[in-house]
């Protein structure tokens, strides 16, 4: 009576080795998928050699490691659920800020015909003399403002909104700048005026939240120093 016999050879033809299917998968894709890892560890199971079957310490490793990567994908998945909820949150924690004035540093702002400019200069070294001058949107002197001695610390300045004929200046947006006489030197010092904010804004990629001021400057959130009436 003819026996056929049965080898490993035969069984495994035209079968990928798992360690070739991994390794294929590994060059077209630095990152694993959980769906992916799963796939090959099934191509494992039912490609394996029944005369030489996986040891039982390897499939309990593979089966930690697919343990691992389920729950590094749901705290990925939780991650981003909170970041999108914290983002959402935030916005509206900060439209309590519209129609209330942020300062910006070094930037236009509007002013409206009548009304005045308020600005504060940081000192941490005091001065013995500040000049400001204010410029209008065509980069034209409008205004030269000076102060005498000055203490270390954040001096505050109010713009009248009137040229130097003592005219109130149209409505429009206007830039302040500075310099100060510190320890005999003259130096340019950085003016934050405070501006009307008019919306709030999120951004869905990183989830910063902005705030849009008059004359249509944007500023992140973050960047706010100063919050006045």
């Amino acid at each position: 009576m003819a026996t056929d016999t049965v080898t490993s050879s035969s069984l495994l033809k035209n079968v990928s080795r798992y360690e070739d299917v991994k390794d294929a998968a590994k060059k077209t894709s630095e990152d694993m998928g959980k769906q992916d890892f799963l796939t090959l560890f099934t191509a494992q199971l039912q490609n394996q050699n029944p005369l030489e079957p996986v040891k039982n310490e390897a499939f309990v490793a593979q089966l930690a490691q697919f343990s691992q990567l389920e729950a590094l994908t749901n705290m990925q998945t939780s991650l981003d659920t909170f970041v999108t909820s914290m983002s959402g949150e935030r916005m509206l924690n900060s439209a309590s800020l519209i129609g209330k004035k942020v300062a910006v540093s070094d930037a236009a702002t509007l002013l409206t015909s009548g009304n005045t400019m308020d600005a504060s200069i940081d000192l941490p070294m005091g001065a013995s003399g500040v000049q400001i001058n204010v410029h209008d949107s065509q980069g034209r002197l409008v205004q030269e403002l000076i102060a005498g001695p000055q203490l270390p610390g954040t001096t505050a300045v109010t713009w009248n909104g009137k040229d130097a004929s003592e005219n109130p200046v149209p409505t429009g947006l206007y830039r302040l700048s500075a310099v100060a006489v510190v320890n005999g030197k003259t130096t340019p010092v950085p003016v934050s005026t405070l501006s009307t904010v008019r919306a709030i804004s999120s951004n869905p990629g990183d989830g910063s939240v902005s705030v849009e001021l008059d004359g249509g400057k944007t500023l992140l959130l973050s960047d706010v120093k100063r919050v006045g009436l």
